[in-house]
């Protein structure tokens, strides 16, 4: 006969038995969940061309004022067709279209027209990087970004998409190239502060532009200049989801993309504008690599070696695990951002540069910050856009000419960097600093 004891401590290991058997229930139940969840964000992340349902606003004070465009909704209805406008001249082919000058025949007002680059028989589709521009300038309105007036279609059974937008006489670096002299600081300021304000806008309503250089900046003869070209833009959110690194004009790209970052914000436009500026000073692209490896050997030569204390989550990036063991060897290498380099600018204009081209993107000012920057206010103040000088334009006359610069990268893989690539990048550093 068994005693009350035994019957009792076999309840127990029963109850017991149960209760491993529900939490072991309940915790696959959650990995189910989470497991449904990644995919879910995973999916959500790969719609580039439509902004998130849900924004987590965990990080909303660095982002004060921001919100969410209203999303247009048309009624939908034929496209209006390209026999309303004459072609006068074609200006350029970009990364994602052709653009030219046309006038639109029932007002005899100039415009640019630009066709979108569509291969026609493969199993793509319309091209996203198209949708995104549509989209995104649909939505924007202001008065440095450049203004979609239409979208419409060529004749024939391959429609060609072409969208209509205001004319602007220069983009800024064919406008460079030809000028003697760079632009003055007063000419700089004003130029900056309205990039600025674009930026700004564009980030307050979560979206990244993601490939500003100064051939996407279009400047008119009354001294406004335009960002255009939202190929590659997406709305974003807080925190930032897992995107392609594969995007910037190399000679633009932030070194978080290039060392493999997957989570990014509006910082790799921050440091796009930085390049802009430097240009802006110079005439000269400030980092010119060849590939990734070159960029990223001009930007540790220009900026100096990362450091834990300077960029602790440097060493988390995929790419810097083939680099960061060749640190260790190397000497830090200081700044080359200093007065020598920039002559005519102040000292908080180094210091704003030199904060916009920071290493690490959690160092680099927002676009609010930037236009609040003391640079502004010290004299020589930013020239008045009427006082703007006017430069002859080559968009109305024969096809731009420019020097081979990178293009815009395509889609697909970003490159995984090996080890042995590295090493030259600190060729001759430590004879030499």
């Amino acid at each position: 006969m068994s005693s009350r004891w035994a019957v009792s401590k076999d309840a127990d290991q029963a109850i017991t038995a149960q209760r491993k058997r529900q939490k072991e229930g309940k915790r696959r139940a959650r990995e189910q969940k989470q497991k449904e969840t990644a995919e879910q964000q995973e999916q959500q992340a790969q719609r580039s061309i439509e902004p998130p349902t849900k924004r987590r606003r965990t990080e909303a004070t660095s982002l004060e004022g921001a919100s969410l465009l209203p999303q247009t909704n048309p009624s939908f209805g034929q496209s209006r067709g390209l026999e309303l406008y004459d072609i006068l001249n074609n200006i350029e082919e970009g990364s994602y279209g052709f653009v030219s000058r046309a006038r639109e025949n029932p007002t005899g007002e100039i415009v640019a027209l630009k066709r979108l680059k569509i291969e026609h028989g493969n199993n793509e589709g319309f091209p996203v990087t198209g949708l995104r521009e549509i989209q995104t300038l649909r939505v924007c309105s202001h008065p440095h970004i450049v203004h979609l007036r239409e979208v419409v279609v060529g004749p024939g059974p391959m429609q060609d998409v072409y969208l209509v937008m205001d004319f602007l006489e220069h983009d800024l670096k064919a406008l460079l190239e030809d000028m003697d002299e760079p632009f003055s600081s007063s000419e700089t300021k004003t130029l900056m502060l309205q990039i600025s304000s674009a930026t700004e806008y564009l980030h307050k309503n979560w979206i990244l532009h993601r490939d500003l250089k100064t051939s996407n900046l279009l400047l008119n003869n009354r001294g406004e200049i335009k960002i255009a070209d939202f190929g590659m833009a997406r709305y974003t959110a807080s925190p930032p989801p897992r995107l392609t690194q594969l995007v910037v004009t190399l000679w633009y790209r932030a070194p978080e993309l290039l060392l493999g970052a997957e989570e990014y914000g509006f910082e790799i436009d921050i440091w796009s504008m930085g390049c802009i500026f430097s240009e802006l000073l110079t005439r000269e692209p400030i980092l010119q690599g060849k590939n990734e490896v070159g960029q990223l050997s001009a930007i540790f030569s220009l900026l100096g070696i990362p450091t834990p204390a300077t960029w602790p989550a440097f060493k988390s990036l995929p790419n810097s695990k083939a680099l960061y063991p060749l640190l260790g060897t190397t000497r830090n290498l200081t700044s080359q951002l200093n007065s020598s380099k920039y002559p005519d600018l102040t000292e908080a204009g180094i210091q704003l540069l030199a904060s916009m081209l920071t290493l690490n993107p959690e160092g680099r000012p927002s676009a609010s910050e930037i236009l609040s920057h003391p640079y502004f206010r010290e004299d020589p103040r930013p020239k008045p856009k009427q006082m703007f000088p006017t430069f002859p334009s080559k968009a109305g006359q024969e096809k731009r000419r420019r020097r081979a610069t990178p293009r815009a990268p395509n889609r697909g893989e970003a490159p995984r960097l090996p080890a042995e690539d590295f090493t030259s990048i600190f060729a001759g550093h430590d004879s030499k600093h």
